[in-house]
C-alpha cells in the first residue's frame, strides 16, 4: 500500500513538471546594437586639422576650428579674432556633389571672454524626381544645415568654460512627392564645455605643458519629421580628452592627444515575442512549427505578445531622461557599455609655428558602427593664413564615407600676437 502511494504521488509530481505553463522569449532577427540619432552629420569632422589626428579636437590647442570641438579654447588664442573657412566631400566615390561646409569667426572680447560663432551645412546635391519616363521631373536639393554661437569666459589664468546655444533644421525628406506630409524638422541644441592648458613647465630635456577638455555637445529635445513619424534623438555625445606639448626648443613641437567619446542616448534594447505555453514535453523551450512538423503537438500554445524588450531598458524616452539612462541601460552589461566609447589618439608635429605634420588613428567597436581608420594632415601658415589638408584611410570591414577624401581647410588670423599665452 505504501508503495501504491509513492508511486501515485511520484507520477502526479511528474505529470505537473510536464504539464506546467512555461514562458519563452524569441528574439528578433533584426536587432541593431548600434545607436542611431537623427542629424549625424552633426559629428563629422569639418575641418582638415582635426581629421588629420583622427577626429579629435577637445584637447587639443586653440585653432580658427574650436567653435566645433570645444569653444572653451577660444581665450587661450593668442590672435584677436578669426575666421575659418572648410570643405568636406563626401561619398566622393559614388557622386560629386554630396559635401559638407562650415564657417566660423571668433573674437577675443579682453583677456576674460570671447564670443564665437559657425554655420554647418550638408548638401546632398540635386535629386530629380521623375512619375514617369516622360516627366521632365522636380528638382530638389536636400540638405540639413546648423547655426551656432558661443561665449566663453576664462574662470582662472588655466581654465575656461564656454556655453553654445544652436538651431538645426533638416530638410531631408521629400516634401515634393504626392500625398506626402513630410517637412524640414528643426529643432535646438546646447554645448557645455570646458578647457584646461596648463602653464609651460621645464623637465629634463625639454619643456612642457598639460592639456585637459570636456564637452557635452547637442543636448536638445528630439524631433521627426512628419505627424506619422517616430521623434528621433539628437546626436547627443560626451568628449573627454588629454594631451602633453613635448616643447623641444623655440623651433619644434610635439603634441600628442587621446580622446574618447560617447553618445549620451539610449541603447536600442533586445525586442522579440513572448511565448506562453504548456511546456508538455518538459524540455524548457517552446517547440514551433518547422518544416519537418508544421504541427508540433507537444507543446499548447496560449498566448503570444510581439515586439516586448528582452533585454535592456525602453528607449522611447525623453532627451534629459536618455541622457542619464544611456549610461546603464546596454543589454550586454557594464561590458557593452565600454564598446560604446569611441577612442582616437592624434599626433602634431610643429616647426617654427608655419608648417605642421599630422597623424591619427580613431577606433569604434564592431558591433556599435565599426568605424576605424588612419589619418595624415598637413599644415602651412603664410603670414595670417594657415592652411590645412587631411587625408583618411579605412581600417574597418565597413567603408567609410570619407575614405580617399582630400579635404581642405583656411583659417584667417587677425590682431596675431594681441594676446600672451605662451
Amino acid at each position: 500500500m505504501k508503495k501504491l502511494i509513492l508511486g501515485f504521488i511520484a507520477l502526479t509530481t511528474l505529470s505537473f513538471s510536464f504539464a506546467q505553463n512555461s514562458v519563452d522569449f524569441i528574439p528578433n532577427d533584426n536587432d541593431s546594437r548600434v545607436i542611431t540619432t537623427g542629424l549625424p552629420f552633426m559629428l563629422v569632422a569639418p575641418d582638415s586639422r582635426s581629421a588629420g589626428m583622427g577626429d579629435i579636437g577637445v584637447a587639443t590647442s586653440v585653432d580658427g576650428f574650436s567653435q566645433q570641438w570645444n569653444p572653451a579654447k577660444y581665450v587661450f588664442s593668442e590672435s584677436k579674432s578669426g575666421i575659418g573657412l572648410s570643405f568636406t566631400p563626401y561619398l566622393t566615390r559614388l557622386v560629386n556633389d554630396i559635401s559638407l561646409s562650415y564657417a566660423t569667426y571668433y573674437n577675443r572680447l579682453n583677456e576674460n571672454s570671447a564670443v564665437s560663432a559657425s554655420l554647418k551645412y550638408f548638401s546632398l546635391g540635386e535629386i530629380v524626381l521623375t512619375q514617369d519616363a516622360n516627366d521632365p521631373g522636380i528638382a530638389v536639393k536636400p540638405n540639413e544645415y546648423a547655426v551656432d554661437v558661443a561665449y566663453t569666459l576664462r574662470l582662472s589664468d588655466q581654465f575656461a568654460m564656454a556655453v553654445g546655444l544652436r538651431y538645426l533644421r533638416s530638410a531631408l525628406r521629400i516634401g515634393a512627392l504626392p500625398n506626402s506630409n513630410a517637412k524640414p524638422a528643426s529643432t535646438f541644441g546646447a554645448d557645455i564645455t570646458g578647457y584646461y592648458q596648463s602653464e609651460e613647465e621645464a623637465y629634463n630635456d625639454f619643456n612642457g605643458r598639460w592639456r585637459a577638455g570636456f564637452a557635452i555637445q547637442n543636448l536638445g529635445p528630439k524631433f521627426k519629421y512628419d505627424d506619422g513619424g517616430e521623434d528621433s534623438f539628437q546626436p547627443t555625445n560626451l568628449r573627454l580628452g588629454a594631451g602633453f606639448d613635448f616643447i623641444f626648443d623655440q623651433y619644434s613641437t610635439l603634441g600628442l592627444t587621446a580622446e574618447v567619446s560617447k553618445y549620451l542616448v539610449p541603447t536600442p534594447p533586445i525586442r522579440g515575442t513572448r511565448v506562453e505555453y504548456v511546456d508538455n514535453n518538459g524540455n524548457g523551450m517552446y517547440d514551433e512549427p518547422n518544416a519537418n512538423d508544421p504541427q508540433p503537438d507537444d507543446d499548447e500554445l496560449i498566448d503570444t505578445q510581439e515586439n516586448v524588450i528582452i533585454e535592456g531598458q525602453d528607449n522611447d524616452v525623453g532627451f534629459i531622461t536618455g541622457v542619464f539612462q544611456s549610461f546603464g541601460d546596454a543589454p550586454g552589461g557594464f561590458s557593452e557599455e565600454l564598446r560604446e566609447f569611441t577612442w582616437a589618439l592624434g599626433a602634431e608635429y610643429l616647426y617654427q609655428d608655419s608648417f605642421a605634420l599630422r597623424a591619427g588613428y580613431f577606433n569604434e567597436a564592431d558591433d556599435k558602427g565599426a568605424r576605424k581608420f588612419f589619418a595624415l594632415g598637413a599644415g602651412f601658415k603664410y603670414t595670417t593664413i594657415n592652411i590645412d589638408l587631411s587625408y583618411l584611410f579605412s581600417a574597418s570591414r565597413i567603408q567609410s564615407p570619407l575614405e580617399n577624401t582630400l579635404r581642405f581647410s583656411l583659417t584667417f588670423n587677425f590682431g596675431d600676437g594681441e594676446y600672451s599665452e605662451y
